[in-house]
C-alpha cells in the first residue's frame, strides 16, 4: 500500500516532483563535473609529463608542482653539471611559459635535439621539426581544436609564429617553441626553469636521484614516476579546497530543495496523514511512507544527472577538444551516495513533523 502512495503522490504533484528530480540531477552533475574537470585536467598534465620519457625532473628551490608558474633562475650550463653525473644519458633544458590565447595552455621552449634524444623524438602528423626562430610545433588535438594547419601564422604572447609541424599529442606541452626565442621573449638569457633527464637505464634513477640531490641542495628533483603520483587534488590544498566547496553547494541545492518540496507536501497532505493515523498509522509508518518518497524522487534524479553528465562530458569535449573529463565509478557512486543522503536527510524533518500530527488536528485542517 505504501508504493501505490507513494507512486500516486508523486504523480500527483507533477511540478513539485519535476522541480526535486530537477535539483537532485543537477546536484550529482555538478559533482561529477566537477570532479571529472579537475581529476581530468591534473590526470591529462601528468599523462603528457610522462609521456616526454624522462626518467628525472629537476626545478629550482621553491617549484610549483604546476609547471610554468616558476621563474626561469636556473643556468642551461647547470645542464652540463648533470650530464657528468654517472648513469645520466641525456638532459633537455626547458624553458616554460603560460600563454592564455584560445585557452590556457603551456608553452615548452625547446632545444630540438637535446629534447629529441630524451622523448625519442616527435611523431609528425604534418610538416617537419623545428627550423627558424619562429617556428613552433602544435599537437593534433590542439590543431584539431584551433584549425590550425602547416603554414598558418598564429601570435602567441604578442609574438607571430609559423607552423611549422603537428605532431602527436602527449610529450610534454601542446605548443613548442624554439629555445632561444623563448628566451628573448623572457628577457632569461641562458637560462631554464625544468631540466628533463634520461638514464642510461630507468633502474638507475634512484642512484642518479641521489647523486642530484647532493650535487643541488635545496632543489625540486624528482622522478616523473614521483610527479605524476603526486599530481592529485588530495595533495594541491587549493584545489581540493575548490572542489570540496563545489561539492557542499551541490550537496545544499539538492538538501534545500528536498526539505521545502516535502515540507510542503507535508502541509498539504495534512488531512491525509490524519486519515492514516486514525486508521492506526504508527509513527515509524508515517515517517518510512514520507523518507521513502524523498528516497524515490533522488533515484530518478540520480539517474538523471548521471545521464546528463554523460551528454555534458561529451558536449564539452566536442567543443574544447584540449579538454579532457575523467569520470571514475567510484565518484559515480559517491555522487550518488551524496545526493540520497542529502535528500534523506532534507525529508526526515517534514517527515517527523508528518508523524507528530494529532489525529484529531489533521482530520480538522482544511
Amino acid at each position: 500500500m505504501v508504493n501505490k502512495m507513494i507512486v500516486a503522490n508523486v504523480l500527483h504533484r507533477p511540478i513539485r516532483t519535476l522541480v526535486s528530480v530537477l535539483a537532485v540531477a543537477i546536484e550529482v552533475g555538478m559533482v561529477l563535473i566537477v570532479v571529472g574537470m579537475t581529476t581530468g585536467m591534473l590526470n591529462d598534465g601528468a599523462r603528457r609529463v610522462g609521456g616526454v620519457g624522462a626518467d628525472i625532473m629537476v626545478q629550482p628551490p621553491g617549484a610549483s608542482m604546476f609547471l610554468g608558474l616558476t621563474a626561469a633562475p636556473m643556468p642551461i650550463k647547470l645542464g652540463d653539471r648533470l650530464l657528468e653525473v654517472p648513469h645520466v644519458h641525456y638532459v633537455a633544458p626547458i624553458l616554460l611559459q603560460f600563454n592564455t590565447t584560445r585557452g590556457l595552455n603551456l608553452i615548452y621552449g625547446i632545444d630540438m635535439q637535446s629534447f629529441d634524444k630524451v622523448s625519442g623524438g616527435f611523431v609528425y602528423f604534418a610538416g617537419g621539426p623545428l627550423a627558424k626562430p619562429n617556428d613552433i610545433l602544435v599537437d593534433d588535438w590542439y590543431a584539431r581544436a584551433n584549425h590550425i594547419t602547416i603554414g598558418q601564422t598564429m601570435n602567441l604572447l604578442n609574438h607571430d609564429f609559423q607552423v611549422a609541424g603537428i605532431v602527436e599529442h602527449g610529450k610534454g606541452a601542446r605548443l613548442f617553441i624554439p629555445l632561444e626565442t623563448a628566451e628573448e621573449m623572457t628577457v632569461s638569457n641562458n637560462k631554464a626553469n625544468l631540466f628533463f633527464v634520461k638514464c642510461t637505464d630507468p633502474a638507475y634513477t634512484d642512484s642518479v636521484l641521489q647523486e642530484f640531490h647532493k650535487l643541488l641542495p635545496g632543489y625540486q628533483v624528482l622522478s616523473v614516476k614521483e610527479y605524476m603520483s603526486m599530481m592529485t587534488s588530495s595533495n594541491l590544498p587549493a584545489l581540493t579546497a575548490f572542489v570540496t566547496t563545489m561539492i557542499s553547494v551541490a550537496v545544499a541545492i539538492g538538501f534545500l530543495v528536498i526539505f521545502l518540496s516535502m515540507y510542503t507536501t507535508i502541509t498539504e497532505r495534512t488531512r491525509e496523514i490524519g486519515i492514516l493515523k486514525s486508521l492506526g498509522a504508527s509513527k515509524a509508518y508515517v515517517i518510512n511512507a514520507i523518507l521513502r518518497e524523498a528516497a524515490l524522487l533522488a533515484l530518478v534524479g540520480i539517474v538523471a544527472g548521471m545521464v546528463g553528465t554523460l551528454a555534458g562530458k561529451k558536449v564539452i569535449t566536442t567543443a574544447f577538444p584540449t579538454l579532457t573529463v575523467d569520470l571514475t565509478t567510484l565518484w559515480y557512486v559517491r555522487a550518488a551516495l551524496l545526493a540520497m543522503a542529502g535528500s534523506l536527510i532534507g525529508a526526515f524533518y517534514p517527515a517527523l513533523r508528518a508523524a507528530q500530527l494529532d489525529p484529531v488536528d489533521a482530520l480538522a485542517y482544511e
